[in-house]
């Protein structure tokens, strides 16, 4: 009876045995031995967890929870030397989205982008274009933590940093990117092209329009390049009145 019973338990559990048990071997002494399945039961692959990866962790969560994982992240090496993360500011819901490269100095002291004198550059760029910090805008980077000496992002920094910098994108749903400087186009767009071939030119990231221009630090060093960076405000201000007609 309590073996009967112990079956019983066994089997609504789902760990139906698949032995047999020495009275039912003598009972079918020299018959062939076979093992009964229950065909109900899933088989062990079936009911292993499911495959979770870092990506797809991060693809799931929302602003909190995608600026939290930000603030504690350690893929890469440039957490050992980081003061803040700098995670990105502006309308969450913005048409305009801004990505430039990686934090500088003053940026890692605050834990905001584009607050030195590049930031004060970018948002005179903006107030070219009838736009400004945090109204329809957002701003952000490739990668969330300071280059040690400013240097550009490696490779392998921008690729564990990329999932969050996607997410950011599609819980923005912005209208228009524009690309601040090469490493961020390049990174974006998956090209090694030079700036002068990627400018002038309506790119996509998956389907959002993208257009490329230079990098705001990039310009105070290079004050006959403003002019080109005017041509491609001017652009990407075109484009935005185009989709916003759609």
């Amino acid at each position: 009876m309590k073996q009967r019973r112990r079956k019983e338990i066994l089997h609504e559990l789902g760990l139906t045995p698949i032995w047999r048990s020495r009275a039912d071997s003598i009972l079918n002494e020299g018959a062939p031995m076979t093992i009964p399945v229950d065909q109900s039961i899933p088989v062990a692959t079936a009911t292993a967890p499911e495959n979770d990866d870092r990506a797809a962790r991060i693809a799931r969560m929302d602003w909190v929870q995608l600026e939290a994982a930000v603030a504690c992240c350690t893929a890469c090496p440039l957490c050992q030397s980081r003061t803040r993360t700098v995670f990105g500011v502006g309308d969450e819901q913005a048409d305009w989205l801004f990505i430039g490269e990686g934090p500088g100095a003053k940026e890692d002291e605050i834990g905001e982008p584009f607050v030195g004198q590049a930031g004060k550059l970018l948002d005179n760029m903006l107030k070219s274009i009838q736009l400004r910090r945090g109204d329809r805008v957002y701003i952000t980077n490739i990668v969330k933590c300071r280059p040690p000496n400013n240097r550009n992002p490696e490779p392998s920094e921008a690729e564990q940093c990329h999932p969050y910098l996607a997410r950011q994108i599609v819980l923005i749903k912005p209208k228009l990117i524009v690309a601040l400087g090469k490493i961020a186009a390049q990174n974006l767009l998956h090209t090694s092209e030079s700036i002068a071939n990627l400018r002038g030119k309506l790119h996509r990231y998956s389907d959002i329009p993208l257009i490329v221009t230079y990098h705001p630090a990039y310009l105070l060093r290079s004050l006959s390049d403003k002019a080109k960076a005017w041509e491609d405000l001017c652009f990407a201000k075109a484009t935005m009145q185009s989709l916003l007609v759609q």
